[in-house]
Order: structure tokens, then C-alpha cells, then sequence
């Protein structure tokens, strides 16, 4: 089944839910046609990538997109950006280069080579950079483009989580899939302002084709997990990862290190800390939770003394 963000990903601006002043910048850029090399910066979710594609779509422009989280390295950009970047579009438009998840760029090699390839492209080429972390982003990219933080102001966030409550009931009545209005605001709320998760979340409590108030819950229970780590088992690591990576996050990481300082000895709970604590931080940027999660859980188990 395709993914409900994929396929309802909005392809005009006008259709995504954004703060007012961030809409109008790029509902400017549609009606001018004139695109400038972009930074858009803000947290997991909130819309960068889906703007830029959108924005894009609607100028008709030939567009290349690049997961740098998975395909950022300096060949790369000597390869595939340079051979899309220096030929010219069927209908003679500039092209645009979206490079999402820009800050697992090296800022030691990769960045500094993007800028060369905007300046020896600029005549016919446009870059639009997405990051959670503008500051991961080197100076000299900043100075080349211009930078689009997706701040949500306090007076706006009520109206922007009605919005896409209007468009998370539409999304389900598609899809058939029956709801109460008031578990959908909860999980909104809740996740607010990430609504790509709130749609994995709904697809995922949904395979019954109801979503029903379990969704809300938080409770994460660690005990299954930590004898997984203690027989060093795979496939029960795994399988209790899925179950809790859609889970607030932050509260998954306590919970495991709130088991663990009931179970470690002393010895090994300081490098259970360390551990918990690296993994966490990666938390807020990396590109699969799960993933995440499990890498620091088999860590947990390989690096702890469970006894």
C-alpha cells in the first residue's frame, strides 16, 4: 500500500498548511517564476520538502531530488548534479536541484563543493537545500541562498491543527477508514507540528480500518525488550522497535533507561547512559525511527553486562 503522505502529498502551495507568511513567500516565487537558490529549515514534518516539490510542480520545472541522508557523498555531486545541472531543460526553463536532508552533507567536503557547482550553474540552475539544522549548514551555502525557517507563530498553531484535522478526516473518508474526530485531534495535538508522522501513525493504527483510541496510547513497557537484549535476540529487539518507534520518542528513550537502572548493575549503567543518550540525540534528526531505535538497542545489548 502506497504511504497516505505520498499519496495525498499536496502539489500545489495553496494546499499546504503553512504559517501565512510562509505560504505567501512561496505563492510569490509561483507567480514571479523566479525560484532562488533555497535554504528551508525547520523540524521533521513540518512541510519543507513537500513545498519544494510543490513549488516546483507548479512552475513545470525539471527537477532532481536527492536524499542526502542516503545518497550525499561527494560523488554525488560530481556525477549525477553535474550531468542534470549542466544541460539545459526540454522547455528552457532553469532546473532545480533538491537536495533533502542537506545537513548529513559533509561540511568538510560535499558542502564546500555544492557551493563551487551553484556558482558554475547559476545560469541555468537552481539548488533548494532542506534541513533541521540550519546550523549544520557551512556559512558560505547561507550566504549563497536564501533562508526559509519554518517557525510556527504561537497565534497560528490553532488554526494550522484545524487545517489539517479538516485534511486528515478527508484523507480517511478516501480511504475508508472510520474514526472519532476527537481520537484524530488527540493524536494531532499530540504530534503536533509533524504531521507527516500523524499520517504514518493513522495508517499504521488503521489496518483494521478503524482507528480506535488505542492510538493515543503512550504507555511504553519495556520489559520484553530488555530480556530480547539480554538473549541478544534480533528479532524480538526488532519487533518491539516497531511497536513503540511511533510512539512519542523522547518518552521511548526514558523508558528504556528507566528499565535499564532497575536491571544494570552500577558498572554497566554508565555506559547504559552514554549509550541512551547518543542515541536520543540522533532522535531528532535521523531519517528512520525505527531504525534508530534498533541500532541503539542491539548497541545496548552488545556494549551492557545484563548478568
Amino acid at each position: 500500500m502506497l504511504p497516505l503522505v505520498e499519496k495525498y502529498r499536496p502539489t500545489k502551495i495553496s494546499d499546504c498548511i503553512l504559517p501565512t507568511e510562509i505560504k505567501k513567500t512561496f505563492e510569490d516565487i509561483v507567480r514571479t517564476g523566479e525560484v532562488p537558490n533555497m535554504i528551508l529549515s525547520g523540524g521533521a514534518g513540518c512541510g519543507k520538502t513537500t513545498v519544494a516539490k510543490a513549488m516546483c510542480g507548479e512552475l513545470g520545472l525539471d527537477c532532481m531530488f536527492i536524499n542526502a541522508s542516503e545518497d550525499g557523498g561527494i560523488d554525488t555531486l560530481r556525477t549525477k548534479i553535474r550531468n542534470f545541472a549542466s544541460t539545459v531543460s526540454l522547455n528552457g526553463e532553469k532546473k532545480v536541484v533538491i537536495l533533502d536532508e542537506a545537513d548529513y552533507l559533509n561540511p568538510q567536503s560535499t558542502q564546500p563543493a555544492l557551493r563551487g557547482f551553484i556558482e558554475e550553474f547559476a545560469a541555468n540552475c537552481r539548488f533548494i537545500l532542506t534541513c533541521n539544522f540550519k546550523s549544520r549548514i557551512i556559512d558560505p551555502l547561507h550566504s549563497r541562498c536564501s533562508v526559509v525557517d519554518f517557525k510556527i507563530p504561537s497565534k497560528e498553531k490553532p488554526r494550522m491543527a484545524s487545517e489539517f484535522l479538516q485534511r486528515a478526516k478527508y484523507i480517511m473518508d478516501q480511504e475508508d477508514i472510520k474514526y472519532d474526530e476527537k481520537i484524530i485531534a488527540g493524536v494531532i495535538l499530540k504530534q503536533f507540528p509533524d504531521f507527516r508522522r500523524v499520517l504514518n501513525t493513522i495508517q499504521r493504527h488503521s489496518v483494521s480500518g478503524e482507528v480506535t483510541s488505542s492510538v493515543l496510547s503512550s504507555d511504553v513497557t519495556v520489559a520484553s525488550l530488555i530480556e530480547s537484549m539480554k538473549k541478544k535476540d534480533f528479532s524480538g529487539i526488532r519487533k518491539w522497535a516497531a511497536d513503540n518507534c511511533d510512539k512519542d520518542i523522547s518518552a521511548v528513550y526514558r523508558s528504556i533507561y528507566d528499565g535499564l537502572s532497575e536491571t544494570l548493575q552500577s558498572s554497566a549503567l554508565a555506559q547504559a547512559i552514554i549509550i541512551i543518550a547518543e542515541y536520543q540525540y540522533k532522535a531528532a534528526f535521523v531519517a528512520d525511527q525505527e531504525i534508530n531505535l534498533v541500532a541503539c538497542c542491539l548497541m545496548l545489548a552488545s556494549d551492557c553486562n545484563f548478568g
